[in-house]
This record gives C-alpha cells, structure tokens and sequence, in this order.
C-alpha cells in the first residue's frame, strides 16, 4: 500500500523509475557492453563526439559512452558498499548506550557528538591516507566518515523509542537489553534509517567519485565514473564531453537516490535529517537487603491490596524530587476505587509503584505493600513475582498506541503474555489471544490478531490493551486514564466494559482520571490527591455533596453541569500545584486555599478518619468556603 503511494506521487515516479534504470544498467551493463568497452581503436585516437562515439573516444580510442555505461556496476557497488559500512557502524554506535553502562555511553555518545562536528570532507580524506590509495580503502574511508552521522541519527530515533510503554514493561519483565533492541527498538526505527539510507547513498556516491577524481579511489585498470573524469579531465577543454559524461551519470545516479529516498520519506511521514537496573525496592537505608519473601497477611479479609507509607523519591538535579510522599490505602476484591487529582499530584505514580513499574535510580519505599496475600516489598525473587504478577495484576495505560509495539501485530503481542507468564505454547497462546480479543467484544477477532497496532482505533487499542490484560486471571486491574484519548461514545464503551470484566473476573480496580463525573459513576470510593498524598478519602456518591476538603469541593466545582450558568465564567482553582520538588512546610494547599491561615501553612495536617470511615486531612475540614472563594476565567 505504501510502495502503491510512493509510485502514485511524481517525484516518486520519476525518482523509482531513474534509480530502476540505474539499476539495471549497473547489472547488465558489463554483460552487454563490455566488449565494446574495452576495444582500443588506435586510429581513433582522442576523437570527440560522432555517431560512432556519442561522447567520444580515450587514449586508446576506447567508446567513452559504453565505458560510463559498464563503470555503473562498479561505481554503484561501491557507493552501496560505503554506505553500508556507514549504516551499519552508526547503528552499531547509537545503539551502543542502551547496551552499556552510564559512563561508556556518555563517552560513546560525547565521541559521536565530536566526529559529527568535523567536516565530513576532512574525515573521508583522514581515513582514506589511514586506509591507502584504491577501492577498498576508499570504500572503507567514505564508510566511517558517514557513521558518525547514522549513528547521532540512530542515537536520537531510539532514545524517542525507548520511553514506549512496551519498551519499559518489555525492560522490567526481565528481557534482556540485546533483545530489547533487535526485537523491540530497531524494527520501530527501520524506515526512517533506510530512508536516509537511501538518501545518504546519492550523498557517497558523489564523495566515492571524488575519491576517484583526486586518484584515492579506483585505480587503473578498473574504473568508475571518477576515474573516468580524471581521464577526461586533461582534454576537457577540447572534448568537455570526456569529463562531463561521467559527471552526468553521477548526478543522474545521485538524483535517483535522493528521489526515492524523499518519496519513501513522504510517504512513510519521515523526518529526513543528515544502560538499565531491574526494579528494585529500597526499605531502610540504601543498599540494604531486602530479605527473603514472606507471605504477610491481610490487613482485612477479603483485601486484594494494602498501602502502607508509600513514598517514591525521583533524584534531582539539586534535591529529590518526592514524587509520592507516606500514602495509605487498601481496595478490596470486587471493589473500584478511584483517584483523582490535578497532574503531578503522584496518582499515576503511586499507580506505578504499586505494578512495579519504576526503576532505578528512582527510589520506592513503603511500610508495607500487601498484593494477594504477599508483601511485594519484601519479595526477592523478581522472576517469580514477575510471573504472578504478569497473571493477577492488569495496568491499562493512558495511551495503548505506546503500549502495543507498532512493529508487531497485536495478536502475538497478546501471545506473548501467556507464553512468558504461563508457559503457553506458541499455537495455544495465539488461540488464548484470539479468545480474549473475543470477550472484549472485538469483532472479527482472528482478523484483528492477525493486525499491526495501528490499523486498530483508538477504542479498539484500548479494548485490546484489556484483552491483553485479560490473558491471565486478574485480581486486580490498574486503569491510568483509560478513557482520556477517546471521544464520549467509546469512552462510555470502555467503561462498560470495565464493568464487565469486573463482573466477570471479580477483579477490583484503580481507577484514576481527571474526570471527577467518570470516578462518581464508575467507582465505590474516590482518593482525592494533591502533592503526591492522599488528602481525602470518601465514598464516590458523596463526591459532589459531603467533600469536606477544600481543593476537593474546588475539583467538585470546576467540573461543570447541566446547571452550570452559561453567562459566566467558568470556575477554575486559583494558584499553580506545588512543585513537587520544593513542598512548602504545612499544608501543601494553603497557598491557593481560601480558608487557610498561619497554622496551616506551618503544621501539615494528618489524615484522620471520621466514624463513618471518610478521611480527610484538613485543619479545616468542613468549613464553609468564602462566598467569593471560586477564582473564574474567560
């Protein structure tokens, strides 16, 4: 199809076509003209152009036109061959700091940096004395000068890459950084380094003849097109033909090269420019081993998870960032409790932590963190607790386009959980992948599992990221704003289907959006947070009516109604949130919050508990707010 768009354009066109006949003449051209080619003619010694010799003749009165169609083969293979090594050395350069250590991949990169800065014309001139005069040392010049540049462009494409969500749960199930990037970074990065590939050869293949022009490149008696304007080059002001016939064919050739690789680029939406720790939680001091794994009861029966004093510290350019600062909480099977928050509150941190999704350096610690019966933090076999947790522990992301891999089709992505977590075969794991893209109601589902990612909607990613999800037996299912990329009508479908695999499953769900009215119908229970703690608990039905806490009757109030005044302003919370890596002392709201005054802002609040189970942590908590307390904006 996309082959199909790159012919249909013009520069396409012209650009397939030329390099096709290029092509070819560099196949056949020795086969059918290289006897005429190489026959000396001593009494046509020199002679310009006639319609015996379109171009003219040597000096030996060899066909100058058949000898610039028989040097196609040469000269192509070695602008192939140079752009080759290029390639292939960038790649094996840019790919080099997601397999090494911090510090060799700041070297590696810093000496790329360096080489890119140096003209690419004095590095193929410093390599081609290294490697001495002729085709291989030419061949081997032009190369590593060109790598510098595949590599800084291969560098960036898969540092993009490598912050996918597939890529990070691919990192922490434990696959190895090798097959990380052969399976998963560099098929995703294939288009746009053959497209420049592609370009960059029209590129060497002016260098190469160059090369050949100064007499560093082909030597006699082969020859390309720069040995041949070298040739021509003496006579160039009685025969200009000798020197410019070759000169053509090199930017004909050239052009073709760079046609097709701008139609490619068109086509595939293509910008055309010239090492990681497993997980590991900390409990005390740093280094401290964390024991061996022990099975810690409930807090209560029937709690599928409890939170105890989570904290999750990320380093800082001058000080910690702590992300997540001492939150407490429990869901019980069946349950669905919501969070909810302005962004960089922690909820989706917090979400992470508790998966098992953060890595190092970033510093996770907790009093306890209870997952069906067995303190996660205290486990310490991680290929174990991957396995369990890959089969009753579900995260839906925000985004199911960076969670599936767009160079794999969805259905062997699905396969591949119960292959690593179940020990499924091949056929048996692809079947179990289609009959989960069945329950959550995709049709056609052995089609579907047969499609890449991107010819699936965005409703139907989602759909499948739960699919996937549903590979195991969920207890509980971790949904990071499920629905936020999608428009109303498959925003209520996912839900509804959420609900029903809750249903079906009686897996418990953590729900966190920014869409309070979305918390209020779907969940039991809501978790208000702001500042990276959880400022207020309460059942969701009460959301709108018993909220206590100031900022969540603010979030209550900014989120508009069927009776919300359309003459005014809409009401919006005053203030910034809190920079998470410099938290004032006290209250973390009081800086935006009507009702605060110097207690608050020097003595934080704990979270208590009223008798009906709600906790709030306000030293105010139930006040009524100012009547002009709603900041507004046009």
């Amino acid at each position: 199809m996309r082959a199909a768009r790159v012919l249909l354009r013009p520069v396409g066109f012209a650009g397939f076509g030329l390099l096709t006949v290029v092509l070819l003449v560099a196949v056949f051209g020795p086969v059918l003209w290289d006897g005429r080619a190489t026959v000396i003619d001593t009494g046509d010694l020199l002679a310009g152009p006639s319609g015996e010799h379109w171009i003219g003749t040597d000096n030996l009165g060899r066909d100058l036109f058949f000898r610039v169609l028989v040097a196609t083969r040469l000269s192509i293979t070695l602008a192939l061959a140079a752009t080759a090594i290029g390639m292939v050395l960038g790649v094996v350069l840019g790919a080099a700091p997601m397999l090494t250590g911090r510090r060799v991949a700041r070297f590696i990169t810093s000496a790329v940096n360096v080489l890119v800065a140096f003209p690419g014309l004095l590095l193929v001139l410093f390599f081609a004395v290294v490697f001495g005069v002729g085709a291989r040392g030419a061949a081997l010049a032009v190369g590593l000068a060109g790598a510098p540049a595949f590599a800084r462009l291969c560098h960036t494409l898969l540092s993009g890459v490598s912050e996918r969500d597939y890529i990070a749960a691919a990192r922490i199930a434990g696959v190895s950084k090798f097959r990380i990037l052969v399976r998963h970074a560099l098929p995703n990065i294939a288009e746009p380094l053959i497209v420049n590939a592609t370009m960059a050869a029209g590129g060497v293949l002016l260098t190469f003849s160059g090369l050949s022009f100064l007499g560093l490149g082909v030597q006699a008696p082969s020859y390309d097109w720069g040995k041949l304007m070298q040739d021509g080059l003496n006579g160039i002001y009685v025969h200009p033909l000798a020197a410019l016939g070759p000169g053509i064919a090199v930017v004909l050739a050239g052009l073709a090269f760079n046609l097709t690789g701008e139609a490619f680029a068109a086509a595939f939406g293509i910008d055309v420019i010239p090492g990681v720790a497993r997980v590991r939680a900390v409990r005390g001091a740093a280094g401290e081993s964390a024991g061996p794994a022990v099975a810690a009861p409930d807090p209560e029966p029937g709690t599928v998870l409890s939170v105890d004093g989570l904290r999750v510290t990320i380093p800082g350019a001058r000080r910690p960032i702590h992300a997540v600062r001492g939150v407490t909480f429990a869901i019980r099977d069946g349950e669905a409790v919501g969070v909810v928050g302005e962004s960089g509150s922690g909820k989706s941190v917090t979400a992470l932590a508790v998966a098992r999704l953060i890595e190092e350096p970033v510093r996770v610690d907790a009093n306890h963190l209870v997952f069906a019966g067995e303190d996660l933090m205290a486990a310490d076999d991680p290929a174990s607790l991957r396995k369990r947790l890959g089969t009753s522990l579900v995260v839906v992301f925000q985004d199911p386009m960076t969670s599936f891999n767009p160079a794999h089709r969805v259905g062997p992505q699905l396969a591949e959980v119960g292959r690593f977590h179940q020990g499924l075969g091949r056929r048996a794991a692809f079947a179990r992948a289609v009959d989960r893209l069945h329950a959550v109601k995709l049709r056609e589902p052995e089609r579907r599992a047969r499609q890449y990612p991107f010819e699936f909607s965005g409703g139907m990613r989602q759909r499948a990221m739960i699919g996937m999800g549903l590979m195991g037996t969920p207890r509980l299912i971790i949904a990071d704003e499920p629905t936020t990329a999608l428009d109303v009508t498959v925003q209520r479908q996912v839900l509804a289907l959420l609900g029903e695999v809750r249903g079906d499953t009686g897996a418990a769900l953590l729900l966190i959006s920014h869409d309070v009215s979305v918390v209020t119908e779907v969940c039991d229970r809501v978790l208000v947070m702001y500042a990276g703690l959880i400022v207020e608990e309460l059942p969701a039905r009460d959301l709108g009516t018993l909220a206590r806490h100031p900022y969540t009757r603010a979030l209550v109030a900014a989120v508009p109604d069927m009776e919300t005044d359309l003459t005014r302003p809409l009401a919006v919370i005053p203030g910034t949130p809190v920079d998470p890596s410099d938290v004032p002392a006290g209250c973390a709201f009081a800086a935006r919050c009507p009702l605060a005054d110097d207690h608050c802002r020097a003595v934080e609040p704990p979270l208590q508990a009223d008798a009906a189970g709600n906790r709030v942590a306000c030293h105010k908590a139930g006040w009524p707010l100012p009547a002009d307390s709603a900041e507004v904006t046009v």
